[in-house]
């Protein structure tokens, strides 16, 4: 491929790619060979690797598509059946902001974003923000299960300055998607380590609301290196592609204890021999934990208002 650019794509819109390369940004087509045939999501997404070849405009031509290592996708109704939406590929990590109080953290919905990471096999970084409003020690106990769980925390106040030289490192180099309910101060956060990043960020992620089957589609640079988006996206992600009594294999306190169960197709609702309502009741399980696993199984498809 010694007469291609390989480049990284940074936004997608009406079929025009703008691609990052060591020559500057280049906006490119697909080439239509790799259009052909049928297929049941996207070719390219942004935050894809590809391989382009200069046309004498300036503009390219996208030749080759590296395979992805791992995609935040959703499935949108087609007319000839469902199609896989590519969010966001390659992401290095997923960083999920809740705040300590105003609004009060939606426990459902953590639990909720942190299966749909799971399965998707993308790391986790979850920030609790607004520390300030009530106190360290006190945000610490909130959200202590999840470190004991082995989930990464960060907690940040803008107001304080707590947190943002850690925030900032963990986000260089790497490809960072955001998700978080509204009002828990992700432009804040980031306006506080990149003046202007957060408005820059929210701008993107507005277009990405509305209509289903609109995504986000743009990477916002880092000063230093590495890319963010804002994913809202992830509050319609359903856990399509995964079956009632698979959920619990994304739970990590519940999946080693699956086995040990008496039925092998135990719902860990009510049968004899459970050995997840048993650690439940030791308290080795978080009750709240344990909640959102039964809501995750009934209704794979569980509203975003958790």
């Amino acid at each position: 491929m010694s007469d291609l650019q390989r480049g990284l794509v940074l936004r997608l819109h009406a079929g025009l790619f703008m691609v990052q390369t060591e020559k500057g940004i280049i906006p490119s087509r697909l080439r239509g060979r790799l259009k052909r045939g049928p297929r049941q999501g996207d070719l390219v997404a942004v935050g894809d690797w590809v391989w382009l070849r200069l046309l004498p405009d300036g503009s390219g031509v996208i030749e080759e598509i590296e395979p992805r290592k791992r995609a935040i996708m959703r499935l949108a109704p087609r007319p000839h059946g469902a199609y896989q939406q590519i969010l966001l590929a390659n992401p290095d990590q997923v960083v999920l902001v809740f705040s300590c109080a105003q609004p009060e953290p939606r426990w459902g919905m953590l639990d909720r974003f942190l299966v749909i990471a799971e399965k998707q096999h993308i790391p986790p970084l979850i920030v609790a923000n607004k520390v300030d409003l009530v106190g360290e020690e006190t945000a610490r106990e909130m959200f202590q299960l999840y470190e004991t769980l082995g989930y990464p925390v960060l907690y940040t106040s803008v107001q304080s300055g707590l947190g943002l030289d850690a925030f900032k490192a963990r986000l260089q180099g790497k490809i960072s998607a955001l998700a978080g309910p509204s009002g828990v101060g992700k432009s804040s956060l980031l306006n506080a380590i990149q003046p202007g990043l957060g408005l820059a960020v929210r701008e993107v992620g507005r277009s990405g609301r509305g209509v289903h089957t609109t995504v986000v589609r743009q990477l916002i640079p880092l000063e230093g290196g590495g890319y963010v988006a804002d994913t809202p996206g992830w509050k319609s992600l359903a856990l399509w592609d995964t079956q009632p009594e698979e959920i619990d294999g994304y739970f990590r306190e519940i999946a080693p204890r699956v086995a040990q169960c008496q039925f092998n197709d135990c719902t860990h609702r009510h049968e004899p021999g459970c050995a997840v309502r048993a650690a439940v009741a030791r308290g080795e399980i978080h009750p709240r934990r344990y909640q959102s696993y039964l809501r995750l199984r009934e209704d794979e498809q569980a509203s975003e208002d958790w």
